[in-house]
């Protein structure tokens, strides 16, 4: 049985490549950095081994990755092509988009602190922040660093930069404080902050709005009263 759509439509084609289950978590993964079989299957915990198999080779005959080989010839790495990488704006839309249902925080499903590398600069879009800071925000053993630009907000893994401030705190008060569904002042009992709590004003300082200036982002998950 075919698992096209079958029909000429720019999003029915677009799922026919990356609809499938854990395609897109796939593509997450590798936007974060090319990576070892090994290094994609404990970063997707539950997915079959012959399933990742399986969806990394239609990914590859699709053309959205390709394996790369080590200058030795003895390492095979997975990342994406240069029309794959252009999944990186549709997949920071859908992060933008899942806000209401983040609100609710985990509920048992599992987090990575990595995963907020990709978060992070879809919820910070459109931010040009005026002052120059550098941050650290901790979670659950990881940490991610936020530094100020002149074209935006600029997220990655500490560097060795002297930090201005680190924060302490969970999962869904980063996300919430990235969106702009909370404040820094209405976490100031949740969190612990050391250095200059002013610099992450730069950062968390304004409700967030959608990439064109003019839609707050809700502040209420779908099915709530």
């Amino acid at each position: 049985m075919s698992r096209d759509y079958g029909q000429y439509c720019g999003l029915a084609r677009a799922l026919d490549v990356v609809g499938d289950r854990w395609n897109l978590l796939i593509v997450r993964q590798l936007l974060l950095g090319p990576a070892r079989y090994r290094e994609l299957r404990d970063g997707l915990s539950g997915i079959a081994t012959n399933l990742l198999t399986e969806r990394l080779r239609d990914l590859q005959t699709a053309g959205v990755v390709e394996r790369r080989l080590s200058d030795d010839g003895r390492a095979v790495s997975y990342a994406l092509t240069d029309w794959g990488a252009q999944l990186r704006e549709p997949i920071y839309a859908l992060v933008r988009w899942s806000t209401p249902l983040m609100v609710r925080g985990p509920q048992g499903d599992e987090f990575r602190p990595e995963w907020l590398a990709l978060a992070l600069p879809a919820l910070f879009a459109g931010r040009t922040p005026a002052d120059r800071s550098t941050v650290g925000i901790a979670v659950e053993g990881g940490m991610v660093q936020l530094r100020t630009t002149e074209s935006g907000i600029e997220v990655g893994m500490p560097d060795g930069r002297e930090l201005d401030a680190v924060l302490h705190t969970e999962a869904p008060v980063v996300l919430g404080l990235a969106a702009g569904v909370l404040s820094l002042d209405d976490i100031a009992a949740l969190v612990h902050i050391d250095g200059d709590a002013s610099a992450l004003r730069s950062f968390f300082g304004a409700p967030a709005t959608d990439p064109s200036g003019s839609t707050p982002i809700p502040d209420t998950a779908p099915g709530r009263r």
